[in-house]
């Protein structure tokens, strides 16, 4: 009731009004959480918990986020029955797959926007026209897509929408839950009755204002940014086929957003190649960040039907706001240099491709 409190619940509420208007939803269907993570887990577990089946279903795609398929297999623990969908040699899910997925104790659909592996973009307004056709619920890991794509929530049909800062140049540690009034949703936390008792905890009012001033801007911007990075990108893209044989985009065929691009060097083990551009200066990836350091070969790409030996030989550059044509070119030299040398040490590994 004091007035510093009510500034800083002003503060808040404001963020909230601010997402909410760029989302086209309404401000209280904005829940603050910690990040993308806790909002695939609310996602998921608060939407099965929420309903009242006897027997449960949910489905979704055999390319999600960790924190999507992990909460799956939690529900999996619980009795609920989970139907990997798995996607087709472009990293796409077909709706009519997700169609015939469709079972009488269906609960709950859950497919990404965008993949943050491949930057392969899936049809989630066709699966949320299944999912809201058969009245069911609809998630949509938005992660990766909210500030790099237009996303509009009705045209997506999405019950729920998960949405992270940092991947808007915002701060680590909040992220955001659009979740529609007329979804039921469960707390996966209990404490206090913050966030409309659906996700309790004293709330990081700096961090929300950083989260809105983030969004705003990253939409502000994506009409110029959107055509710049995807230019990047096929210049990278481009260069790297013409100078480096035996190499490939993985999911070049579909619809992609535009700073993400993931590529295959036959014959070349990621690790080594990502070591190799690092002592170089540039800082790449063979997975998701939440894969980091682990040696098993991408799950997405596995699942896109390519040979363990490939998936170990694709690595994923991302682009971004400072990123500059000269230092495009820069990476493309590192890797042509790279790659040349890893094959010249290890000229076996390209022959049994």
């Amino acid at each position: 009731m004091h007035q510093v409190g009510q500034r800083a619940r002003g503060a808040l509420e404001d963020a909230r009004e601010r997402l909410a208007r760029i989302l086209d939803c309404e401000a209280e269907e904005v829940i603050f959480v910690s990040g993308g993570t806790e909002a695939d887990n609310l996602a998921l577990l608060g939407a099965v918990r929420a309903t009242r089946k006897p027997r449960k279903h949910v489905i979704t795609s055999a390319i999600e986020h960790p924190a999507v398929l992990n909460a799956c297999r939690r529900l999996e623990e619980e009795g609920v029955a989970v139907t990997y969908l798995p996607p087709d040699g472009q990293g796409q899910i077909d709706p009519d797959a997700v169609r015939r997925a469709l079972r009488p104790e269906t609960v709950l659909i859950s497919i990404m926007h965008a993949n943050n592996e491949t930057g392969v973009l899936q049809p989630v307004a066709e699966i949320g026209e299944i999912a809201q056709a058969a009245e069911i619920a609809f998630h949509s890991d938005g992660v990766q897509a909210f500030g790099k794509i237009p996303v509009d929530l009705r045209a997506l049909h999405a019950d729920f929408y998960s949405l992270s800062a940092h991947k808007l140049y915002g701060p680590k540690g909040i992220g955001a839950l659009v979740a529609r009034k007329s979804a039921p949703l469960a707390p996966i936390l209990y404490g206090g009755s913050q966030e409309r008792r659906r996700r309790p905890g004293t709330e990081n009012v700096p961090a929300a204002v950083a989260m809105a001033v983030a969004a705003e801007l990253a939409v502000a911007e994506m009409p110029s940014e959107t055509v710049r990075l995807a230019q990047l990108r096929d210049r990278l893209e481009r260069a790297v086929l013409e100078k480096i044989p035996a190499t490939g985009v993985n999911g070049a065929g579909a619809p992609r957003l535009p700073n993400t691009t993931n590529i295959y060097f036959d014959g070349v083990k990621a690790d080594a190649l990502i070591i190799a551009l690092d002592l170089r200066g540039f800082a790449v990836s063979s997975g998701s960040a939440c894969s980091s350091g682990k040696l098993e070969p991408s799950h997405v790409l596995m699942a896109m039907g390519l040979s363990l030996e490939r998936a170990r030989a694709s690595i994923r550059i991302s682009l971004g706001r400072w990123t500059t044509p000269e230092q495009v070119d820069a990476l493309v030299e590192a890797l042509v240099d790279s790659v040349e040398q890893l094959r010249r040490l290890a000229p076996a590994e390209l022959s049994h491709v």
